[in-house]
């Protein structure tokens, strides 16, 4: 079984200030980078995004994109799965091994159809009652990195709960 390289999670045009600060506080604390995908539905300065992830912003590895072919042009060989309510699979079946790239897309419309026709093949879902559309996508993003993380035996992390708070 091949081990996890390196974590990415990659935000597709993100809109909501908070989500991208709650997701870049779970970045800090998984040791996972997070690779923003413009254009961006905010500032970057913006106070909420700020407040949300607390002092670990400045903790988290953050990168910024163009657009999507520029992420790919930068990782050919990376393993990307796409999260997206419209897939057939659950996140559970993702290869996390490699360089992985987790490719979450924006609040209001998720990713793009013509990418996830591209990817059809490598598309995942969280499953959920079908009562209820999605969950939040720093919520979204919290699950398939711990599962990553879990599947490779928390790789880096404080194993004995010695960690702050």
């Amino acid at each position: 079984m091949a081990s996890l390289n390196s974590l990415n999670v990659v935000l597709f045009q993100p809109e909501i200030p908070q989500n991208t600060g709650n997701i870049a506080r779970t970045c800090a604390a998984a040791g996972a980078k997070l690779l923003l995908i413009k254009p961006l539905g905010f500032f970057i300065r913006d106070r909420h995004l700020k407040r949300a992830g607390l002092e670990y912003w400045d903790r988290a590895e953050v990168k910024y994109f163009k657009d999507f072919a520029e992420l790919v042009s930068a990782f050919p060989r990376g393993n990307f799965a796409f999260l997206t309510k419209k897939a057939s699979r659950p996140y559970t079946d993702i290869d996390f091994s490699g360089d992985l790239f987790l490719v979450f897309g924006k609040e209001s419309t998720g990713l793009p159809e013509e990418l996830l026709d591209e990817h059809r093949d490598r598309s995942f879902r969280i499953p959920t009652r079908s009562e209820v559309r999605s969950l939040n996508l720093a919520s979204s993003v919290a699950v398939v990195v711990y599962e990553a993380l879990r599947r490779n035996a928390f790789p880096g992390l404080e194993p004995d709960g010695s960690g702050n708070t």
